[in-house]
């Protein structure tokens, strides 16, 4: 193929301002599906990307355009599957920045045009949903100029729900983004930027050939893994996998080589070929670094080997998420995750749930704290019942964000004072113009991870966004609460906290618990303790036989040397009995929500 005629594109924005949308009225411009079998969101095939309305994974495709050939990368856009559009954009030359014409620039819009400034890609800006009562181009295409740099004139105007200005957009695609660069006659070197796991047929990685080509039956070469393979099967996606004999420099497929272990092939891979080998591997990706943890237990201890494979085989499809076996005395054998948010954490849970056949259960999420020791050593814990008696340590660090949240001016107040009560500090304050402010914060990850997100979309009705970026870590005045049962720890409900919101913790979890656990035999105290001091305790009573039913009437003294009796049982029981909690309490007290 003539390299002169190849554009490589991303699609990236905010979430939710059509980039699925105006990929589907692409296909149907460029004819790539046929219009009986056109659907919405065409690109997304996660039942979990069409019920929530999200793009989860990156998606490629290749489409015809005049006398172009045009690999598009559909992206997501909300902020915690960013380290998605880093990869995408390693595999292209060109991005298309689309703008909601009734909202204008979000937090997500910034972040994502910086990553392909940083890529040095060229942008090519149009403002979507003008089709919208509400929608205000000229407004948000001076805002764009004036935040941005990008000339007002030079902005589409394009509706990606009508189709309206959809085909002058990719003819400035065709004229404006550079074609590839690189070069067919020198050794092989492919950049894989997607991976996924069939049952079927192994691993298909999605690659992007920089130089040399690749072809069907060769035998090629994983550099950073050290290990070769032979090509099964080599093709592009127009949306359907189809076959090809080669793929030259520049071009955008699919490689299948019969790859089992699913450590072979992961994202950032350089493949080149056995025979002649390229000098160096390509700039892989700077690994996603994991901000919320939390422990995924199987509700069945027999699905521990299943969950196992299961997340394996996950990992590649997903390689921002980490995992390591631990064991809990509550919930047995299961796995430290890390995830970069919330809603990441959700989806991959969810997706082991229904694509394994599982049910889990998941622990609180905390952070990863940097504990300094007494005897000067400095240590990363993820897992708050891992952290040492305070006796032990001489201070607690944690990690913290900087925010930047877009809002109209009339939230300005309302969002400062949920920032103020989340431990935050203003960095800075500047308006994009005259009725929308840029807010940015300094925040404690723990502070932001549970549901900062629930209450700056209510506290604004929906109109704010955020984007965030780490911003080291620094001391604070963090205790562990422990929850006690009988006596004993139960590490699933340990807990790092500010020492202002200890109280409130110990005693929600106390209450909580006193609903969920069962009557036992015995008096069953559940407390709540910071190192050795009890600051919250409740009690779940025992049940009392009714003994002295038959004894009504007569002598007192026989009824009460029964009562004395069954109390001496009672005692006896407490001092070797367990107090049994059933798997849907620790399901309930852990639900996050909460």
């Amino acid at each position: 193929m003539d390299q002169a005629n190849i554009r490589n594109i991303a699609i990236i924005a905010h979430i939710d301002h059509g980039k699925s949308t105006l990929a589907d009225r692409m296909l149907e411009l460029c004819g790539a599906v046929d219009p009986r079998q056109m659907r919405a969101q065409y690109l997304d095939s996660m039942d979990l990307e069409r019920e929530r309305g999200i793009t989860i994974k990156l998606q490629s495709v290749r489409l015809q355009h005049r006398e172009a050939t045009i690999n598009l990368i559909d992206t997501p856009g909300h902020v915690d599957f960013g380290y998605e559009v880093s990869r995408s954009l390693a595999a292209c030359e060109g991005v298309i920045l689309l703008v909601d014409a009734a909202q204008g620039i979000e937090a997500q819009t910034l972040a994502n045009t910086f990553l392909a400034l940083e890529n040095d890609l060229e942008i090519v800006v149009a403002l979507n949903k003008i089709d919208l009562p509400a929608a205000e181009p000229d407004l948000y295409a001076s805002e764009i100029e004036q935040v941005l740099g990008i000339k007002a004139n030079e902005i589409l105007r394009v509706s990606a729900k009508t189709g309206e200005g959809v085909s002058e957009l990719l003819d400035k695609v065709v004229d404006s983004v550079p074609c590839p660069s690189g070069d067919s006659a020198q050794p092989l070197q492919a950049l894989i930027f997607d991976s996924h796991y069939d049952q079927y047929r192994g691993v298909v990685s999605s690659i992007r050939v920089v130089n040399g080509e690749i072809s069907q039956g060769e035998k090629v070469h994983f550099m950073q893994r050290g290990t070769g393979a032979i090509v099964e099967e080599i093709g592009v996606r127009t949306p359907e996998l189809k076959t090809v004999k080669s793929l030259g420099a520049g071009e955008v497929g699919y490689l299948i080589a019969g790859i089992k272990d699913v450590g072979e092939a992961r994202s950032g891979e350089t493949i080149t070929s056995a025979g002649e080998k390229a000098e160096m591997p390509l700039e892989g990706y700077r690994e996603p670094k994991p901000m919320v943890f939390s422990g995924l237990y199987p509700m069945d201890g027999d699905d521990y080997p299943t969950l196992r494979d299961a997340l394996e085989k996950l990992r590649l499809n997903d390689s921002s998420f980490t995992y390591e076996p631990e064991t809990s005395s509550a919930l047995g054998f299961g796995f430290r995750c890390g995830f970069l948010g919330l809603l990441h954490m959700e989806i991959v849970r969810e997706r082991l749930e229904r694509e394994f056949d599982l049910t889990l259960i998941s622990t609180a999420p905390s952070v990863e704290y940097r504990l300094t020791l007494t005897n000067g050593e400095i240590v990363y814990v993820d897992n708050p019942s891992e952290v040492p008696q305070s006796n032990n340590m001489s201070e607690i660090e944690e990690p913290y964000l900087l925010a930047s949240v877009i809002t109209p001016s009339s939230y300005t107040g309302t969002l400062m004072d949920l920032c103020q009560s989340r431990r935050g500090e203003l960095v800075k304050m500047e308006y994009l113009s005259p009725e929308r402010v840029e807010l940015s914060y300094r925040l404690p990850l723990a502070e932001v991870v549970l549901d900062f997100f629930d209450q700056m979309k209510s506290r604004t009705q929906g109109y704010a966004s955020m984007d965030y970026e780490s911003d080291g870590y620094s001391r604070s005045d963090l205790v562990k609460v422990e929850i006690l049962l009988q006596g004993d720890p139960v590490d699933a409900f340990s807990s790092i906290v500010h020492r202002d919101k200890a109280y409130d913790y110990g005693q929600k979890m106390t209450k909580k618990l006193r609903e969920l656990i069962p009557r036992q035999q015995f008096d069953v105290p559940i407390q709540a303790a910071i190192s050795s001091k009890i600051i919250s305790r409740e009690t779940v009573k025992a049940y009392r036989k009714d003994v002295t039913a038959k004894l009504y009437g007569g002598d007192v003294t026989r009824k009460n040397k029964l009562l004395k009796k069954q109390k001496e049982g009672k005692k006896r029981m407490k001092s070797i009995g367990r107090v049994d909690v059933p798997q849907e309490a620790f399901v309930s007290a852990l639900k996050i929500d909460d």
